[in-house]
């Protein structure tokens, strides 16, 4: 099996890098576990008394319930209960339940996804209240009171732009493509930086259209986008569409067309769906950049349980991904997310953030 280099050196198979942040912004330092982080597991998680706040912006859909159900069996091990909000992709509402989570006093809060501007009320209030507050995938800046837990995602976009290039004849690269991207979610924005750099160097790519809707009907829509656009451009050779289910909507739409042997998706992020529609007979779904959303999950509520006892220094911690191809996950037989731990050991990720304390 051959996994993807990430990058220039990144990652490689049966390796995984320790990524941390660089500082994007004055006060955003790399996490680690701090010298003096507690030997032992410390008493009130031995006794079950720490309490953790879940508020969730986004909570449907395959990626968001393999990244609670991460968060769920993490906070079990370590002996933290959980309250649970969910926002169901309402801002207003989920700005409302960080309120409300602060208002009940809990040891720590984990915020998945979200945007710094409907949040930062309840931020505030949170650091007046002395709770850490740990992110994932939101739009918010890491600080002294805010530790940030992200997926690297501009190795992801640059490991998926990689392998296009490898395919359509390395650098430098020519071609129409269609490009799905919404601007204002953080790691798509993230990932938009490193499509720009790869049109900068390659200029023989022209990106003919960009399409993209984000709602509960994001794959059906962008699929109709997809196949518009798809019409209008009959020399597209490729679809680049970071996020899962934009690739399955341009997936659809491919396929719908007839367009197989011509038009390849390259996406992002994986799950038992996704699986299924990249191995499908045919499917030109052909390479997907990823973490493992419960492993994601996990390490998001390591890093929350950890920061009720001072187990770290820094704010700001990025998990690897890996590039799959669907060549690799045919030939290892994987069929759904329960099984790829084993057959890519590079997306699990068990020591890190783990304080010595979290180990007994």
């Amino acid at each position: 099996m051959n996994l993807q280099k990430l990058g220039k050196g990144v990652l490689t198979t049966g390796i995984v890098g320790l990524m941390l942040a660089t500082a994007a912004v004055a006060n955003t330092v790399p996490l680690k576990v701090a010298p003096n982080a507690p030997a032992d597991k410390p008493e009130i998680f031995a006794n079950g008394e720490v309490d953790i706040a879940v508020v969730r912006q986004l909570n449907t859909g395959d990626v968001y319930q393999e990244w609670i159900a991460g968060v769920e069996e993490e906070a079990e091990r370590l002996g933290a209960k959980l309250t649970i909000y969910n926002a169901d992709g309402d801002n207003a509402k989920q700005a409302l339940q960080l309120q409300q989570a602060v208002s009940t006093q809990p040891d720590a809060i984990l915020i998945g996804w979200g945007f710094g501007d409907s949040l930062q009320a309840g931020l505030d209030a949170a650091k007046a209240a002395g709770i850490p507050v740990v992110t994932s995938n939101a739009s918010v800046k890491a600080s002294d009171h805010v530790t940030n837990v992200n997926q690297s995602d501009k190795l992801m976009m640059r490991g998926i732009v990689d392998k296009f290039a490898a395919d359509f004849g390395d650098k430098p690269v020519e071609g129409e493509v269609i490009y799905v991207y919404v601007a204002g979610y953080l790691p798509l924005d993230l990932r938009n930086e490193v499509w720009v750099e790869f049109q900068e160097e390659n200029p023989g790519i022209k990106q003919v259209a960009q399409i993209g809707v984000v709602n509960a009907n994001t794959a059906a829509q962008t699929a109709d986008q997809a196949k518009a656009a798809l019409s209008a451009n009959p020399n597209v050779v490729a679809i680049i569409a970071p996020y899962d289910e934009f690739t399955k909507g341009a997936t659809l739409a491919i396929q719908e067309l007839g367009l197989e042997d011509k038009v390849k998706a390259y996406g992002m992020d994986i799950s038992t769906a996704d699986i299924a529609v990249m191995t499908a007979d045919n499917s030109p779904w052909v390479a997907t950049a990823t973490t493992d959303m419960r492993n994601f999950g996990r390490v998001s509520l390591r890093v929350a349980a950890g920061e009720v006892v001072d187990s770290y220094e820094g704010n700001d911690l990025l998990i690897p991904p890996l590039v799959i191809t669907r060549e690799e996950l045919i030939e290892a037989g994987v069929q759904n997310v329960e099984t790829l731990p084993e057959k890519f050991p590079g997306l699990q990720t068990p020591g890190l953030a783990e304080a010595p304390w979290m180990k007994k």
